[in-house]
């Protein structure tokens, strides 16, 4: 059947994965089968890029390389905090936050860390708490697999933009067959020790990791779900189609 007229049968299940799809930040043991990953990511591939250049490069991590790479990361990380000065060894290779906040998105990300933290029932001030919630990142929330997404730096800005159009699609895929995900920036300090670990050359940089599995639904972690702004508040109707 064409794609073009290829009916989608149950959208109210296309919006449920979509609306559904939050960032788990606990996961159970349970192993993900390689056969399911593989679907997820050939669905995932039909993400537009520019000119059909799809330029992801995925690496997935389980066992033994996955427990690795988490004390490397992890060691590195309380080491950044004993010696602020390091912070010029891990560097990011691409701004993914803006260097000074500005409203309306300062408002959100103070929300969405005092949301979380009060979740967590940690104080504000209380750096141990802090620094050990923010390190569960470094340990893939527990998930069995851990995905890290790079890209060659000869490409442009642009491919960042397929890349969201990408990620999303995991993330989507994955909801469809009951597993959850969280996609994680925080890892993008420290590609100088994940590019070497998982086999990257020297021409990709790290997007972005990413924890993929069975969520635990008994973490209290995981009944926090981000509120979203109403459509009217980003929407802007130009010409025909006013209301």
């Amino acid at each position: 059947m064409s794609q073009v007229s290829a009916p989608i049968h149950d959208p109210a299940s296309v919006d449920a994965a979509i609306e559904n799809r939050f960032c788990a930040r606990a996961f159970l043991p349970r192993p993900v089968p390689r056969e399911t990953l593989e679907n997820i990511l050939r669905v995932a591939s039909r993400a537009p890029s520019g000119t059909n250049s799809q330029p992801w490069r995925v690496y997935v991590l389980e066992g033994a390389a996955k427990d690795e790479l988490v004390a490397k990361v992890c060691e590195a990380h309380d080491a950044l905090r004993e010696h602020p000065e390091l912070e010029t060894k891990y560097r990011e290779d691409y701004d993914y936050y803006p260097r000074h906040w500005v409203e309306p998105y300062l408002g959100r990300r103070r929300q969405n860390g005092w949301s979380l933290y009060g979740l967590l029932g940690i104080g504000k001030g209380d750096k141990d708490a802090m620094h050990a919630q923010h390190q569960r990142n470094f340990r893939f929330f527990d998930a069995p697999v851990g995905l890290m997404f790079t890209l060659d730096r000869v490409m442009g800005q642009g491919s960042l933009m397929d890349y969201g159009m990408f990620l999303q699609n995991v993330m989507v895929a994955a909801r469809a067959r009951g597993l959850h995900t969280c996609p994680q920036a925080a890892w993008n300090h420290f590609g100088s020790i994940i590019l070497p670990h998982i086999g990257a050359s020297a021409e990709e940089m790290l997007v972005c990791g990413m924890s993929l599995g069975w969520p635990d639904l008994d973490a209290p972690v995981n009944t926090y779900f981000t509120p979203r702004e109403p459509v009217e508040s980003f929407t802007h109707w130009v010409g025909q189609g006013q209301p």
